[in-house]
């Protein structure tokens, strides 16, 4: 069984045995539109039930699916299958070329979910015999010529199990949800739990295809890459650098970076734009430049539409670049909806929608979430002031000689700080302030020397201002599906 949250979408593929236990389960869910598609060669049917609230249309169903657009020409438009494999190994390949056919019927956004009988890996099953490779591959194919991604899931490994009488079990993956990579952008914060269930020998899988959270309102600023192929950036940085800030010199670069972010984001706002929207309206702009073209045979209009579209492209692939941390790829490639994909998938792995606090309580609320960081990091960097005796200290042998330590008390020196620079990623997760070392390294001739004095002045002095003692807290996953609390 797949459910659905948003829409309200309910798709069982269920051997019934009879008829009252088809209107039973229609009175459990208590929905108030049915579409069903009896198998009676086996007894039983695939049915799909959603609200009227809901704009549902039914475009096509055999034994093995049901397909429906969801909001059908309208804006948003999006399609989703529910699917039966074939339960019969030597059929299953017959399943594999429906999945394709669906495919080839429409270019939408697209959600298949349901019950495939088949795995894709030889971890999705536990006990019994070890499933062919060859029969996996074979579904493996028809997901990437379908071009469908996994969305994972949440909860227990298996959704399928049988206990036998000798006192062993079988356990397997067969119900899943795929979903094509544009249907993965309109709902990037997707989420799929594996319920539980003692009543059936399949587990429900729960869908919530919600969209990626908007940004809060006070968004925090972020150096963009592709900022630095415009002069006005330039300009802008420059301006502020040369201003004199009425305040103590050693504030004076934090100031200064302050005020930079600032006025890049007015900049960016008022002449640089919004790249996508930009590079949607010069699309059409050229499409209709390249039909006026064709009757009057004056091209200069499209070559010149066709290298601003060019130059959007190349920005608009830098801010996705940048945003799905693939760093590893050459910069010039222009793979702009790769990088939009792993930068939708990335923000789907990292979000945190609860944690245990210290007490054990599972929280989901952002405000309690953060104060949950804030306390346990607190308490595990707070001393238990122990009292060491000069006896314990005189026992850890000394591994630093007199020369050594000579020189690590050294003043740290000019080319230190810019060697230290040059060796950071230009693009790895700036601190509070918004600045990657991208942007030092890009414009190191103009700061570079009253950032080197200030942190020149930090070091030597063991001091640190108040307003540089602060980041973010960062938590790294060690699990990729956590249980569902």
């Amino acid at each position: 069984m797949v459910r659905a949250k948003d829409p309200s979408v309910v798709f069982l593929a269920e051997t019934w045995a009879d008829e009252a236990r088809l209107k039973q389960v229609q009175r459990k869910i208590q929905f108030e539109n049915i579409f069903s598609t009896p198998r009676l060669n086996r007894g039983g049917g695939l049915v799909m039930f959603w609200r009227s609230s809901i704009d549902v249309s039914v475009v096509g169903s055999s034994t093995n699916y049901i397909d429906a657009i969801i909001n059908r020409n309208k804006e948003g438009e999006w399609r989703f299958t529910g699917f039966y494999g074939e339960p019969e190994t030597h059929k299953r390949i017959e399943s594999w070329e429906q999945l394709r056919r669906l495919e080839r019927k429409f270019q939408l956004p697209w959600i298949c979910a349901g019950d495939f009988n088949e795995l894709t890996r030889a971890d999705e099953k536990l006990g019994g015999n070890r499933r062919s490779h060859a029969q996996m591959q074979l579904f493996r194919d028809a997901i990437d010529e379908c071009g469908f991604i996994d969305l994972g899931y949440s909860g227990s490994k298996f959704t399928w199990r049988k206990h036998f009488a000798n006192g062993q079990s079988l356990w397997e993956r067969l119900d899943r949800a795929l979903c094509t990579n544009d249907w993965l952008q309109q709902f990037g914060a997707t989420k799929v739990f594996h319920l539980k269930s003692s009543t059936s020998d399949h587990v429900p899988i729960w869908i919530v295809p919600n969209g990626l959270d908007p940004p809060p309102l006070s968004r925090p600023f972020r150096f963009e890459e592709m900022w630095l192929s415009d002069k006005g950036c330039g300009r802008t940085v420059e301006a502020v650098w040369r201003d004199d800030f009425n305040c103590e010199a050693e504030f004076q670069v934090i100031r200064k970076i302050e005020k930079c972010g600032k006025d890049l984001t007015q900049w960016s706002r008022q002449h640089f734009g919004s790249v996508r929207r930009k590079l949607k309206k010069k699309k059409k702009q050229l499409e209709k430049a390249e039909l006026v073209a064709m009757h009057s045979g004056n091209n200069f209009q499209v070559r010149e539409l066709t290298k601003e579209v060019n130059d959007l492209l190349e920005k608009e692939n830098k801010m996705w670049r940048q945003r799905a941390k693939n760093f590893w790829l050459i910069g010039g490639d222009k793979n702009t909806k790769y990088f939009h994909s792993r930068a939708t998938q990335r923000c789907r792995r990292n979000k945190i929608s609860g944690i245990f606090d210290l007490n054990g309580v599972w929280v989901s609320q952002p405000d309690l979430i953060a104060s949950s960081f804030t306390d346990y990091y607190q308490a595990l960097f707070t001393s238990s002031n122990p009292i060491l005796e000069e006896a314990t200290l005189t026992s850890v042998p000394k591994l630093i000689t007199v020369e050594m330590n000579a020189m690590l008390s050294q003043e740290f020196m000019d080319w230190e700080v810019q060697t230290a620079l040059k060796q950071m990623a230009p693009l790895k997760a700036p601190g509070p302030d918004g600045m990657p070392p991208l942007f030092y390294q890009n414009y190191w001739s103009l700061v570079g020397c009253d950032v080197t004095k200030t942190i020149l002045s930090y070091l030597n002095t063991a001091t640190l201002p108040h307003p540089l003692n602060h980041t973010f807290i960062t938590l790294i996953p060690k699990i990729k599906k956590p249980p569902v609390c």
